[in-house]
């Protein structure tokens, strides 16, 4: 009678523990176990059982949706996603620019969004890997733009490659505007492409400020390439629908967060 209520008690914490990832994208070992009332030892074995069924994903200090894996999409697909949310994020980051600003423009989507804002009629140098921001600026007399050069990555119409991070040595901007495709409490920020974080990683280093551009659909989600730890981060541009309990603990690190 108790192991068949043990077994019980199990399965109804599994549900939540599941109902609370969809809801939240991430939730950690303390919330769960203040939630179900039961230990952080508890807690911890019943997400690596739910880990080794493939339900759920495991960080030290919490979990994620399985379905915060994600894989790579073609940049016109992904332009054609939360259109809105992507408009408005990049009005907002066109209000951090200043006179005689050297910025970095990373790839994606967003990015794109936000070369298209800019409407800034004092002298600004641009430099990117995104053949579409190239295009989209070079018709401002103003902007000064610097194409980096390498491997095109065909599926986001940007260059990657050793050459493209040789080019960043030395460099240093007031700025790096960068899309990510997952940012997360654990894993930090990453993208779909190794080669895409490793260059992201160099344009981090080629930079004093970091400002990453993403709509809500990318809180807890992961990539399989790296690009930095959460913290590296100096502010955040999302849109208000971006779960709330990662965004406070975001900010409880000192970064700033931007809701449009």
């Amino acid at each position: 009678m108790k192991e068949s209520l043990k077994k019980r008690n199990s399965a109804q914490r599994y549900k939540v523990i599941l109902d609370e990832l969809e809801k939240k994208r991430y939730v950690t070992v303390q919330d769960f176990s203040q939630t179900l009332g039961v230990s952080e030892v508890t807690i911890r074995k019943d997400l690596k059982d739910l880990e080794k069924r493939n339900m759920l994903l495991r960080s030290h200090g919490g979990a994620s949706p399985l379905s915060s894996l994600i894989s790579d999409r073609h940049i016109d697909e992904k332009e054609k996603i939360m259109v809105d949310e992507k408009i408005r994020i990049a009005e907002a980051a066109t209000r951090l620019l200043n006179k005689n600003d050297r910025i970095i423009i990373a790839s994606g989507t967003t990015l794109l969004f936000f070369a298209r804002k800019i409407s800034m009629t004092e002298s600004l140098m641009v430099i990117t890997p995104s053949v579409k921001v190239s295009l989209t600026l070079c018709y401002y007399p103003n902007v000064e733009i610097i194409q980096l050069g390498g491997d095109m990555r065909k599926s986001s119409a940007s260059v990657i490659g050793t050459y493209t991070e040789q080019f960043l040595e030395g460099l240093m901007c007031n700025k790096l505007f960068i899309g990510v495709d997952g940012i997360g409490i654990e894993f930090g920020l990453t993208t779909s492409n190794i080669g895409e974080a490793h260059l992201n990683h160099c344009m981090l280093n080629a930079a004093k400020e970091v400002i990453v551009l993403a709509d809500s659909s990318k809180f807890g989600k992961q990539g399989f390439g790296k690009i930095c730890d959460i913290e590296r981060v100096h502010h955040i541009i999302t849109d208000k629908n971006a779960p709330q309990n990662i965004i406070q603990i975001i900010r409880d690190k000192g970064i700033e967060v931007t809701l449009v």
